[in-house]
C-alpha cells in the first residue's frame, strides 16, 4: 500500500480520489489550505495544511509520500485557472528538491488539448465560454511545462473526457493518450468517481510515466 498526498483534497475530484484510495487500503494525506474545508475522517487519513504554490510546502509534504496528487484547478470554477500552470512549476520545484527521495507526481489535467476525430483540439470548438477556455489553456500550459521537464521527476497528467461530473462509480472506463475518448454516439464523458478509479489504478499499476493519458467511457 502507498502513502498518497492529495493537494486540493477538498475539491470535487480531490475528494473522490481520497475516498477511492482509502477504500483500497492506501494511507492518504489530504493537503488543504484551510482544514475547516475538509471534514472527512478515517483511521488512514491525515489532514495537513499546505500550499501547492509554495515549493517548500510541497517538499515538506512530499518527503513523507510515495505519490503526490495535484487535484487543484479541476472542475471547481474559473478562479482556479490561475493556479494550474503555476502549481505545476511549484510541484516540480518542490519535489525536485527532494532528489532521489522525490515521490511520483500525478496531476489532474484538462481535456482542452486532446485531439478530436477531425484533427482539431477540444478547445477549438465554437461557442465555448471564455472562463472554460481559460481553464482549458491553463491545463494545456501545465502539460507543456511537465513535458519540458528534463530531470528525473516521474510525472503523469491525467486528462478527463470532455464532460466530467459527479455521478456513479462503475469501475469501467477506457484509456487513450492524446485523443479524446467518446462513445459510438460521439459523447465524451466520465464521472468524477470513475476518473478517481482510473487515477488510483495508475498509482497501483504505473503505465504512463512521464506522459499524459486520458480516460472516458
Amino acid at each position: 500500500m502507498a502513502t498518497i498526498a492529495v493537494f486540493g483534497a477538498n475539491g470535487t475530484i480531490g475528494r473522490d480520489v481520497v475516498r477511492e484510495a482509502l477504500d483500497r487500503g492506501h494511507t492518504v494525506v489530504a493537503v488543504v489550505r484551510d482544514p475547516a474545508t475538509f471534514t472527512d475522517t478515517h483511521d488512514r487519513l491525515t489532514v495537513r495544511i499546505g500550499d501547492v504554490l509554495d515549493p517548500a510546502s510541497v517538499s515538506a509534504v512530499g518527503q513523507h509520500a510515495d505519490v503526490v496528487v495535484s487535484a487543484v484547478g479541476g472542475v471547481d470554477g474559473p478562479g482556479h485557472a490561475a493556479l494550474i500552470e503555476p502549481s505545476a512549476e511549484s510541484l516540480a520545484a518542490g519535489l525536485h528538491a527532494l532528489g532521489e527521495r522525490a515521490p511520483r507526481l500525478i496531476m489532474v489535467g484538462g481535456a482542452g488539448s486532446l485531439r478530436t476525430p477531425d484533427g482539431r483540439q477540444v478547445w477549438d470548438a465554437e461557442g465555448l465560454p471564455e472562463d472554460v477556455l481559460q481553464i482549458m489553456h491553463a491545463h494545456g500550459d501545465a502539460l507543456a511545462y511537465l513535458r519540458g521537464i528534463t530531470g528525473a521527476l516521474n510525472w503523469t497528467s491525467l486528462s478527463p473526457a470532455a464532460s466530467i461530473a459527479p455521478g456513479t462509480r462503475t469501475g469501467v472506463y477506457r484509456t487513450g493518450r492524446d485523443e479524446l475518448i467518446a462513445d459510438a454516439a460521439g459523447v465524451s464523458q466520465i464521472s468524477t468517481e470513475d476518473y478517481a478509479v482510473a487515477l488510483v489504478d495508475e498509482i497501483e499499476r504505473p503505465a504512463h510515466l512521464k506522459e499524459r493519458f486520458t480516460v472516458g467511457y
